[in-house]
C-alpha cells in the first residue's frame, strides 16, 4: 500500500478515537442521561437540607429569589371556608351604657268610701260583694278593698277676718273643738287667711301647738275674705305630702278679694288627688236671727244686689267644695252642734272602705270621670238595712263624685 495511503489511514484512526473519547464525555456529562441518573446521589445533612428548603421556599413576599433578594409577588388573599349558617347573637352589653326598661301606666283609681247612718255613725261589717263602682255609667271591677281605721292629716283652714263677732267666734270655738278630738297619732297643721294666710303652726301631733296658735289670735287685720285663694294654696301645698289628707275648712263662704276666681279654684278643687274637704259655715246663728227679723243687709256692703242672694251663694260654694272631694257640709246654728259635728266628721274619715279598680276606660286624656257609689244585696239589688227591731236604717254613702284623668304628657 502506498505511503500516502497509510498515513490518511493513520489520520483516520485517531480522529475516529478522538471523537469517540469526547462523545463518551459528553454523555456522561449530561444531567439527564442514564448514566447520571444510575449513579445514586448522597443525602443531604439535616442542615444542609433545611437551607435547601429555605432556598427554594417561597418568600413571604411572594416571589422567587433573584440575584438581589426575593422578588415580590401579589399575595392572594386567603378567603375563609363558609361556615354553617349559625342563629344571631345578642349584642354584647356595654359597660359604660346605662340600662333602659319600658315601663307601661296602668291608671288605678283609689276611692275613700263612708257609710254612715243618718246620724253620722259609721256602718261596719260590709263586704266587698255590697259595693258597686260605676264611673261614667259603667260598672267597674273592683280590684282592691279594705276597711280602714287610721290616723289623720288634717288642715284646719279657719277664716278669722275684721268683720263680725259672731262669724270670729264660731271659728274659733269650732277650731278648738276638732283640736280636742284628735288622737296622739294624728297630724294636724293650723292656718287662717283673711286677706292673705297665715300659717300658726305646720304639722304637728302635739295639740298644744294648736291651742298656742288660737290663743294668738287677737284681732283680724282686715276685713277681706279671700277664700279661694286660702284654699287654692292650701291644696297646692297638700299635693305634696303622701297619703290620704282633709281639710277641715272653717269659714262664711264669703270671698271678697281673691285673685282665684271661684271656676279655678273648683277646676283645683276637682283635679285634687286623695283629699277631702269638710266645711263648716260660720255665722248661721246670726244670719238666721237677722233673716226673720229683715236686717239681713246688715251683712252685705252697700252695693250688693241682694244680701240673701249672697249668702246662699256663699253656702253652696261651700256645700261644692265638700261634694267635689268626697267630704260633707255643715251648717250649725248653736255650739252644742260643733261637738256633734266634729265627732260625725272623725268617724267618717277614720273609718272608711277603701276601693281600688282600674277603669274599664284606660285613656289619658285628661277627661273628667264621674264616679258613683252603690251598695247591693247578693241579688244585687239595692241594698237593705235594717235595726235590731227590725225597721229599715236610712243611710248615706260618702265619696267623691269623680276624679280627672291624667294626661299623656303629665
Amino acid at each position: 500500500m502506498p505511503p500516502l495511503f497509510s498515513v490518511k489511514r493513520s489520520c483516520l484512526s485517531f480522529a475516529s478515537s478522538f471523537l469517540a473519547v469526547w462523545f463518551a464525555l459528553i454523555w456522561l456529562l449530561l444531567p439527564g442521561s442514564m448514566a447520571g441518573q444510575s449513579q445514586p446521589q448522597a443525602q443531604p445533612t439535616p442542615d444542609v437540607q433545611q437551607q435547601q428548603n429555605q432556598q427554594n421556599t417561597t418568600p413571604s413576599a411572594g416571589g422567587p429569589e433573584g440575584d438581589i433578594g426575593p422578588i415580590a409577588v401579589p399575595k392572594k388573599k386567603e378567603e375563609p371556608t363558609p361556615k354553617k349558617e349559625e342563629a344571631p347573637k345578642p349584642p354584647k352589653k356595654d359597660e359604660a351604657m346605662p340600662n333602659f326598661s319600658l315601663k307601661v301606666n296602668v291608671p288605678l283609681v283609689t276611692l275613700d268610701v263612708g257609710v254612715l247612718t243618718k246620724d253620722g255613725v259609721f256602718v261596719p261589717g260590709l263586704k266587698e260583694g255590697n259595693f258597686r263602682v260605676l264611673e261614667d255609667g259603667v260598672p267597674q271591677k273592683i280590684s282592691g278593698f279594705n276597711q280602714t281605721q287610721a290616723p289623720i292629716t288634717a288642715v284646719i283652714l279657719m277664716e278669722f277676718a275684721n268683720n263680725f263677732y259672731p262669724f270670729e267666734y264660731d271659728s274659733l270655738y269650732a277650731s278648738s273643738v276638732f283640736a280636742s278630738s284628735l288622737k296622739k297619732e294624728d297630724w294636724i297643721a293650723l292656718v287662717t287667711f283673711d286677706i292673705r294666710e297665715h300659717i300658726l303652726a305646720d304639722f304637728t301631733q302635739d295639740k298644744r301647738e294648736i291651742y298656742e296658735g288660737l290663743r294668738s289670735l287677737q284681732f283680724a287685720m282686715s276685713q277681706e275674705s279671700n277664700l279661694f285663694d286660702a284654699l287654692y294654696d292650701t291644696v297646692d301645698r297638700l299635693e305634696g305630702v303622701e297619703g290620704r289628707k282633709y281639710i277641715i275648712l272653717i269659714a262664711s263662704g264669703r270671698d271678697t278679694f281673691s285673685k282665684h276666681t271661684l271656676d279655678q279654684t273648683l277646676k283645683k278643687v276637682q283635679n285634687s288627688k286623695d283629699i277631702a274637704i269638710y266645711s263648716v259655715s260660720t255665722g248661721q246663728a246670726l244670719r238666721e236671727y237677722l233673716d226673720s227679723h229683715g236686717g239681713s243687709n246688715i251683712l252685705c256692703p252697700i252695693t250688693s244686689f241682694s244680701c240673701r242672694t249672697e249668702w246662699l251663694q256663699a253656702d253652696n260654694q261651700m256645700k261644692s267644695f265638700a261634694k267635689m272631694t268626697g267630704g260633707k257640709f255643715y251648717a250649725p246654728l248653736f255650739q252644742a252642734q260643733f261637738r256633734e259635728i266634729f265627732s260625725d266628721i272623725g268617724q267618717t274619715i277614720r273609718n272608711q272602705y277603701s276601693l281600688a279598680y282600674h277603669p274599664s276606660n284606660p285613656a289619658q286624656d285628661g277627661t273628667f270621670r264621674k264616679i258613683k257609689v252603690e251598695l247591693v244585696g247578693p241579688d244585687g239589688k239595692p241594698l237593705k238595712m235594717r235595726d235590731e227591731k227590725g225597721k229599715d236604717v236610712k243611710y248615706q254613702i260618702v265619696a267623691r263624685e269623680g276624679y280627672r284623668a291624667r294626661r299623656e304628657v303629665e
